[in-house]
């Protein structure tokens, strides 16, 4: 992991100092700790290595890492995808659980590049805090280095950033981002869509990592406690659950079935990421009654009063990708993802689009 910590510039000679000004000071001193910063890297690198490709040629610790393209893709097209966590941080702090956040950082990137049917490639992370603490740190990017490993991709490096002053004691902040690549004539773009097109979902194991603003203030003006038990665990442990990674059971269903769009449900919900791969010319009727909505869902909409439509316009409602497929294909297409341990359903119809209707309608 590429740690870069900015060096203080030495002051002017003209500078006018303090009193104490003769006693020498240490990056210690100013709040960064080098040597923690390095014990983090030696901790990583095992992880990362369980996550190695063939085209990475470089490991952890230089300043670059350097990924070349398989010879195998004739006309190779990189597709990227940047994300963090979001609120969801503040669920962890609060349960001093640090592991699977890594996992929701990855996934919130790879299932996006996977929506323009590309194969992750590898994956960088930056994770920023105001004093380092090891074992925190060494969690966190366990769970990320388990999401590359989910997603078959390779934790290539990123940036660990101490910066005294800047985060609360116990907190930090997460980002990173994805490479895949893809053929340029493999490229999914949804263009093919059509009427009598059929529209399937793969089930969510929660939340994933959106909707957290307002999923807090539901749980505060419901008491506040996390203890309480929601379809047979605590509220805790559902919120916390990490997203489901995707790509390989849809990669493998690809090379057999024709995919004519994916769209990974993502903030926005149902409603503002399944038009993203629609043509303008239709629209999608999704039945609710077709798929299990997990418990979570309800005990949210209940307790914090929340309409049906603005559950389906912030949260999955228990579906984390949605595929379209030809209705010849349908029945294979949910063989093939249920065969791969994926919790599949046919949810809805690609249907023509009048005027200036909504272009994904749940009902």
């Amino acid at each position: 992991m590429g740690l870069n910590y900015n060096r203080c510039a030495a002051p002017p000679s003209n500078m006018t100092m303090p009193p104490d000004s003769a006693v020498p000071l240490s990056y210690r001193d100013a709040g960064v700790d080098i040597d923690a910063g390095d014990a983090l890297v030696e901790r990583i690198k095992p992880l990362a290595r369980r996550t190695m490709r063939p085209e990475v040629l470089t490991g952890i610790g230089g300043f670059g890492a350097l990924v070349e393209v398989s010879s195998r893709y004739r006309q190779p097209v990189l597709v990227s995808g940047t994300d963090g966590v979001g609120t969801k941080l503040r669920l962890a702090f609060r349960l001093g659980r640090h592991d699977t956040v890594g996992i929701d950082l990855v996934a919130m990137s790879v299932n996006d590049v996977l929506v323009q049917g590309a194969e992750p490639l590898f994956f960088l992370d930056y994770f920023a805090c105001g004093r380092l603490d090891v074992d925190m740190a060494a969690q966190v990017i366990g769970g990320v280095a388990r999401g590359c490993e989910l997603a078959g991709c390779a934790l290539i490096g990123g940036e660990t950033a101490e910066m005294p002053d800047s985060y609360p004691e116990g907190e930090y902040d997460l980002a990173g981002f994805a490479v895949g690549v893809v053929e340029r004539d493999a490229i999914i773009t949804g263009e093919q869509i059509g009427v009598g097109d059929v529209v399937l979902g793969l089930a969510s194991s929660g939340p994933h990592s959106n909707g957290y603003s307002l999923i807090r203030r539901i749980v505060a003006r419901a008491g506040d406690d996390l203890s309480v038990m929601v379809g047979g665990r605590t509220l805790a442990d559902a919120l916390i659950e990490p997203t489901r990674i995707y790509v390989k059971p849809v990669l493998a269903l690809r090379t057999q079935i024709t995919l004519k769009g994916l769209a990974h449900i993502t903030g926005g919900g149902l409603l503002e990421n399944v038009p993203r791969v629609l043509p303008a010319g239709v629209k999608a009727v999704l039945d609710a009654s077709s798929w299990p909505r997990p418990t979570v869902f309800d005990w949210l909409q209940q307790a914090g009063a929340v309409d049906a439509t603005e559950m389906h316009r912030v949260f999955n409602c228990g579906i984390g990708m949605v595929l379209v497929v030809a209705a010849a294909d349908a029945s294979a297409a949910l063989a093939a993802l249920r065969s791969s341990g994926e919790t599949a359903f046919e949810i809805g119809r690609i249907e023509a689009r009048r005027g200036d209707e909504a272009q994904t309608e749940v009902r």
